[in-house]
């Protein structure tokens, strides 16, 4: 098995989930507890695990080749900026959705909010919302970058070391598309047990699986493109850093709509990341000097 690279990562990674999942799933989120809180974050660094044990101990190879590169690059910045520009495509297009109407008073948004977060806790929200409300989309955008780019980059690497480090370089050689789309599946039915649990489609759990598979297929060759364009993983990370932390923007501002239609991670995102694979598209045969996808 271990002579396959890909193979090797997809079943190990598959397996120390499972193991890990014995534990996790005795964790609901639904009081949105810190124990719950962390057991997700340990979630999100199996697939750093995965890569340390194959390439250091199985294939005894430098982690430099995976590209875990620590050197700045101009697209780092539009890394961060990808996924609030994808926010925006996605209010966009929820607004086209049957039953989802514009809320500057952000009421939808609130009421949705309370129903995710215990009493007190929203309590204490309201006091400091209230005096914020007229900037608080620039208060969550500057929020979502500061954030996404250092504390969140820091838990999304632990995945991304492994689906745009290892997993992208052991299919390196394949069309760009084939390469994004297999790591997308792998990647999206891995989110399984955090779905399952009411991450992203609180209302739809068990469809959820499968949408969550349809947003990483279209996410991931977004997040190879940046990688391959940096030579780092960590452009994906703060990219993937980001978008967790702007996940939340394109509600703000809209009543109406579910898990299916609305937010990122539903239709409305999927056709606001369609847009932007198209972009992304155009941008490498059109504009870019070198040619990414093959």
């Amino acid at each position: 098995m271990f002579k396959n690279k890909s193979l090797s990562f997809i079943v190990l990674v598959y397996v120390l989930t499972a193991l890990y999942s014995l534990i996790y799933l005795k964790f609901p989120i639904a009081g949105r507890s810190a124990v719950s809180f962390a057991a997700t974050i340990i979630y999100m660094f199996i697939p750093l695990v995965v890569t340390l044990i194959l390439q250091l101990g199985v294939y005894k190879e430098p982690v430099k080749n995976i590209n875990i590169v620590f050197k700045w690059h101009n697209w780092y910045m539009v890394a961060a900026l990808i996924p609030l520009v994808t926010a925006g495509f996605t209010f966009g297009i929820s607004l086209l959705m049957p039953g989802v109407t514009y809320d500057p008073s952000m009421t939808g948004f609130l009421d949705k909010m309370a129903k995710m977060v215990p009493p007190e806790q929203m309590e204490k929200a309201m006091e400091q919302f209230e005096p914020m409300a007229k900037y608080m989309l620039l208060i969550t955008v500057a929020q979502a970058i500061i954030a996404g780019a250092t504390v969140n980059a820091v838990a999304a690497f632990g995945e991304e070391a492994g689906w745009r480090g290892f997993f992208l370089e052991a299919l390196k050689g394949k069309n760009f598309y084939v390469a994004s789309i297999i790591i997308g599946l792998v990647w999206g039915f891995w989110h399984m047990p955090v779905i399952l649990q009411g991450h992203n489609y609180p209302q739809h759990p068990v469809l959820g699986v499968f949408l969550m598979a349809v947003f990483t297929v279209l996410l991931s060759p977004i997040l190879s493109y940046v990688v391959l364009k940096t030579g780092s993983v960590i452009a994906a990370a703060v990219l993937h850093g980001v978008l967790n932390a702007s996940a939340g923007i394109p509600l703000m501002y809209i009543r109406g709509g579910d898990d299916l239609t609305v937010g990122i991670t539903g239709m409305a995102g999927f056709g606001a990341l369609l847009i932007f694979n198209v972009l992304l598209f155009a941008y490498d045969r059109f504009i870019a000097k070198e040619k990414l996808i093959n």
